[in-house]
């Protein structure tokens, strides 16, 4: 099982990337870069690549309505290039809060969306005269939607690999079946493994019996807020806050996919208090009701011989790469991160 982490520079960026190198050394295998709304995330992970040797890289996620699908294309294909082939496109698609709140674009058939975007991402990898007649996005723009005057093109420099590996963000059963069906990797949040098949099995089953071969076997990438000790209460608290933010103040009261993903696994009731608390601005309370079997269920928080049922629990839901989310005391020093890394990659080794 390889370790990754998100990359946190709430102490300042540079100083995060020089940690790195540590961490590199020490075990971690891939370091995931966020793009929500604060900076953007191609140039801190060129950055990334320049100041690493082997760490991988991967964008964590980009959203496919922020740019076009060849600019997705062409940007994998640059950072895959000065890393030497060390990047994996993440994808999601995001919310309305989002998309629409910050980039001004209408939130619309995320599905057809996505399946559109990896299609024209492959086929400029592989230097292909860019042709699309998609019902979201036409390359070359006819003369009914522009000027008439696009010609087909194919990218001008040849990527490193015509293959790069594109991992989907999905919790929701028809996302999750197109990442099984169309991506090399799948990234779910919070994910409970005890649960995982319950909840995503039929829908994991129904993409890979459409999964093309020369994918290979889906990877499952899983962010897991981590901590280990004899008292790890502060921990705890930390994953219930980002719990609570998640099931109760992400999106809308009814439409938000972290409170149905609560709610399927087996916790509507719980959900709805928490979404209720939160909302209502009790943000401290509303993390208080956040169920302790979700969040420990989730996480990779408690004494060593917790945390290791925890790994093997992740590993036995087919879990490829486990990525840390530091939490408590630990999470504030260098040499507190450094050493859950060595310990969790010493538990999945």
């Amino acid at each position: 099982m390889r370790i990754g982490m998100q990359l946190d520079h709430r102490g300042g960026f540079l100083e995060s990337v020089a940690e790195l190198r540590d961490l590199e050394k020490a075990g971690l295998g891939i370091v995931f870069v966020s793009e929500l709304y604060s900076f953007d995330a191609v140039s801190q992970l060129g950055y990334i690549a320049a100041a690493t040797d082997r760490l991988e890289i991967a964008s964590g996620i980009l959203q496919i309505y922020t740019r076009t699908p060849t600019l997705t294309a062409m940007t994998a294909a640059g950072l895959d290039y000065v890393s030497g082939g060390r990047f994996t496109l993440g994808l999601g698609v995001s919310g309305p809060q989002v998309i629409e709140g910050f980039h001004g674009v209408p939130y619309e058939a995320p599905l057809a969306r996505t399946r559109e975007v990896v299609e024209i991402c492959r086929k400029v990898w592989r230097r292909e005269t860019l042709e699309h007649q998609g019902k979201y996005y036409r390359i070359p723009l006819g003369p009914e939607q522009g000027t008439g005057l696009g010609k087909p093109l194919k990218l001008v420099n040849r990527p490193v690999r015509e293959r790069i590996p594109v991992m989907i963000a999905a919790t929701g059963p028809k996302n999750t079946a197109l990442a099984a069906e169309i991506a090399e990797a799948w990234e779910p949040i919070f994910f409970y493994p005890e649960r995982a098949k319950e909840v995503f099995g039929a829908a994991l089953d129904e993409g890979r019996a459409r999964r093309d071969p020369a994918l290979g076997e889906l990877g499952i990438h899983v962010d897991a807020p981590a901590a280990i000790g004899t008292d790890v209460a502060d921990a705890l608290g930390a994953a219930r806050l980002r719990l609570a933010h998640y099931v109760g103040g992400m999106g809308a009261r009814g439409r938000n996919f972290y409170f149905d993903l609560a709610c399927r696994y087996g916790f509507a009731a719980e959900a709805a208090r928490v979404q209720d608390l939160y909302l209502d601005g009790r943000r401290r309370d509303a993390a208080a009701a956040v169920p302790e079997a979700l969040v420990r269920g989730v996480s990779l928080i408690g004494t060593p011989s917790e945390v290791a049922e925890r790994v093997s629990a992740f590993a036995a839901a087919g879990v490829t790469t486990l990525s840390l989310s530091p939490m408590g005391r630990g999470a504030d020093s260098r040499e507190g991160r450094l050493r859950l890394l060595e310990q969790v990659a010493a538990l999945a080794g």
